[in-house]
């Protein structure tokens, strides 16, 4: 038996690999989606840690912080005094935010530094024998609160400590203040002296260069020279485009006269070259009057006649005189062309000499502008370095500290008060640490549970295409035609149908070219809802206008007899086992006057050997040409072989993914084994998707709400009967 037409470009044969990106990824809209499904479980852990850090802290026993606040570039007398003075190390200019940090976070690693808590630590031993740069070093806080404001805080459990600490510690960042400033000043003069002399002779090196330029160059600015000769090339090169223009239009005019030449003589009277030459035209005429006197006395005389004699000769005296105006106006087209070439040759010439002069001079120009900007740049960087070596001298002469207290009394060292045992001050951190601990223990056990939850999950993983999003609802059932008589009370159901007759739609468009006339409907495994799927299809497409029958092939736990209100009497295993006609074992589905029922019978042994069965693939070919639409529901394809059986003869597999039971493994493992048997896959339906509803879906819903009255039932049931006309006409036409 011949194997109906498959759709070539659903099949899996043409992807080696179907998982198109690594599952480990997860995108920003996949977290979102986590996040909500393990809610609880955040919640949970981030109450815990919370819980736990306030416990923690409540045990722990008090201890003791002092703080006093430094300013750090406060304005002195000092500074009043050389404040106008360009160029000095403590000045006030405003700096960038980001310089100011990185000064900052510099002050304060040399404020933490052996350098300055070294002879600290000496001081303190006398009272503690047992203090350590490391202990001040752990305790010790240094915090920049405000703009050139440093704020020193010490937490210890002796009291006495913190005081004896910090007083200490006042008086050597003061003294380190002093002492760096004027560190900086010293060395800062130095630098200066040694930068001051190779200053010097660079400018006069450069001061050399360009004036060796001028005189070799015999020019004093190169860019004006340039000017000049851009200006006379622009001049030329107008000259050069109104010549090619006349040369051009006396070419022209040239071809022009070399075709009228070519022209029968009664045929140049007309013509605008020649007509201009009066000489020319005055022999033409006499020519064509001579031509018209011939033929009219041709009419009287013979050739042989004297007077027809007389003015063939008169004629051939003619054209003699006519080939040599003819000639004289060729030369001097010729000539005038000659002169116009001539012209523009020269001028060629001429512009070419510039732009070689124009290259030259800029050449010049580039080593000109290098010299002069090296000369700026090293005159500039020799002033400032005269003025800052001026600047400096006056700075150096500063004796006060830079650094103020911005408390003199120290009151706040000289009474710390106890920070802990405040649970409330750990809440916060608590509650941001568990909140990251629960994100991540959420993803982690989302991840491995292995399962799809969304649509977009589902697309993402696998290069089949989607052919529709099938909502989760509990209460699946098909919508009669009781319901539209009711006036369509349960809104929902009627949108949740519209999905369906969307789906049909998109199976529809696939076969653009070989049309779609039977497919079989299976999932990866049970309770994916494909048989649901598979009723809900084949009312859309016979509530469109559709013959349809639905085939119930799970002949190993066959259910679509209950879910359509029919009896398994007699079925698919009694047509092909017991040569029964199929015409008596189908029925009619009383939701959809087209839809058609072929329940499964009697449960066979072996239901393998049936479905691959000469007389099954027979039946199938029947079932194909007489009806527009065959759907086949069949056991899970993993573990199974009778859906790949069964669409080895159809237009394709359409599998059915349960959303939130679906695993990733087992999809993957079912999709090696379609393209390993070759078997054809129309798409796949993401069924009992908890995701937003597309817009479609809401619109149905909203505008059966709004719209579907009682007075406006009926209008809206002579609708659905237009469509199934409109719909059975474009089947026909097909």
């Amino acid at each position: 038996m011949q194997k109906s037409h498959k759709y070539p470009q659903t099949s899996l044969q043409a992807n080696s690999t179907q998982l198109n990106i690594d599952e480990d990824e997860l995108n920003l809209a996949q977290i979102g989606a986590t996040l909500r499904r393990r809610f609880l479980l955040i919640a949970g852990i981030t109450s815990l840690v919370a819980t736990a850090a306030v416990l923690k802290t409540e045990t722990e026993a008090p201890v003791y912080q002092g703080t006093f606040e430094i300013l750090t570039k406060p304005v002195t007398g000092e500074n009043k005094a050389i404040a106008n003075l360009p160029q000095i190390i403590n000045s006030q200019d405003e700096v960038t935010s980001s310089e100011s940090v990185k000064e900052v976070d510099t002050t304060i690693k040399v404020l933490r530094s052996h350098r300055v808590l070294d002879p600290i630590v000496e001081k303190l031993q006398a009272l503690y024998p047992n203090i350590s740069y490391e202990e001040i070093f752990r305790h010790l806080t240094i915090e920049s609160k405000q703009s050139n404001i440093l704020e020193i805080g010490y937490i210890h459990p002796d009291k006495k400590q913190v005081t004896e600490v910090l007083k200490l510690l006042s008086n050597a960042y003061l003294n380190y203040s002093l002492a760096d400033r004027q560190a900086d000043v010293a060395q800062a003069i130095d630098f200066v002296n040694r930068q001051r002399k190779p200053l010097e002779q660079r400018v006069k090196l450069w001061q050399n260069k360009l004036r060796d330029l001028r005189v070799d160059n015999n020019l004093i600015d190169p860019g004006l020279k340039a000017q000049a000769v851009s200006s006379q090339i622009a001049n030329f090169e107008q000259q050069r485009i109104e010549s090619r223009v006349q040369l051009n239009q006396m070419i022209a005019k040239y071809e022009g006269l070399q075709r009228e030449l070519a022209q029968q003589l009664g045929e140049r009277s007309g013509n605008s070259l020649l007509s201009e030459n009066g000489r020319y035209q005055k022999i033409l005429d006499l020519l064509q009057s001579v031509e018209v006197e011939i033929q009219q006395q041709s009419a009287i005389f013979t050739n042989d006649n004297p007077k027809m004699v007389t003015l063939k000769q008169k004629k051939a005296n003619l054209l003699p005189l006519l080939a040599q105006e003819e000639e004289r106006v060729q030369k001097e087209f010729k000539s005038r062309i000659q002169e116009l070439l001539a012209r523009d040759k020269s001028l060629d010439e001429q512009i070419r000499g510039l732009n070689k002069e124009v290259r030259n001079l800029a050449n010049i120009s580039r080593s000109y502008n290098d010299v002069l900007r090296e000369l700026q740049i090293a005159t500039d960087a020799l002033n400032q370095f005269t003025t800052k070596q001026q600047s400096l001298q006056i700075e150096k002469a500063q004796k006060q500290q830079p650094w103020q207290l911005l408390d003199p009394k120290l009151a706040l060292v000289n009474n710390p008060e106890a920070v802990s045992g405040s649970g409330k001050k750990m809440l916060p951190i608590g509650a941001i640490i568990g909140l990251v601990l629960g994100v991540g223990a959420a993803l982690v056990v989302d991840k491995l549970s292995n399962i799809f939850y969304s649509s977009q999950e589902l697309k993402d993983a696998t290069r089949v295409p989607l052919l529709g999003i099938v909502p989760l609802r509990k209460d699946l059932g098909g919508v009669t035609q009781d319901n539209l008589a009711r006036g369509l009370q349960q809104t929902g159901r009627t949108s949740f149908f519209e999905v369906f007759r969307s789906l049909y739609t998109n199976i529809l468009l696939l076969g653009s070219d070989t049309p779609i006339r039977s497919l079989v409907i299976s999932s990866v495994g049970q309770g994916d809802g494909k048989s649901t799927v598979a009723i809900q299809l084949a009312q859309a497409a016979a509530a469109m206008g559709q013959r349809v029958l639905l085939v119930d092939a799970n002949l190993r736990a066959p259910c679509l007899h209950n879910r359509v209100g029919l009896m398994n009497i007699q079925g698919l295993t009694d047509v092909i086992s017991q040569d029964l006609d199929w015409n008596n074992v189908i029925e009619r589905s009383p939701l959809e006057e087209n839809l058609f029922v072929m329940s499964a019978g009697p449960i066979p042994p072996d239901s393998v050997r049936l479905l691959a069965s000469q007389k099954m693939q027979d039946l199938m070919v029947n079932l194909q040409t007489t009806f527009d639409l065959v759907i086949y529901d069949t056991p899970p394809l993993l573990g199974f072989a009778d859906a790949y059986l069964l669409a080895a003869n159809t237009n394709g597999i359409v599998l059915v993914a349960g959303l939130g039971k679906l695993k990733r493994t087992e999809l993957h493992q079912t999709l090696e084994e379609i393209q390993i048997s070759g078997t054809p896959i129309l798409g796949m339906i993401a069924n009992k998707s908890k995701d937003a509803m597309p817009a479609s879906y809401n619109y149905y819903q909203q505008y059966y709400q709004q719209n579907m009255k009682p007075e406006r039932i009926e209008e809206e049931a002579e609708t659905e009967n237009t469509d199934s006309v409109l719909n059975s006409s474009l089947k026909k036409l097909k």
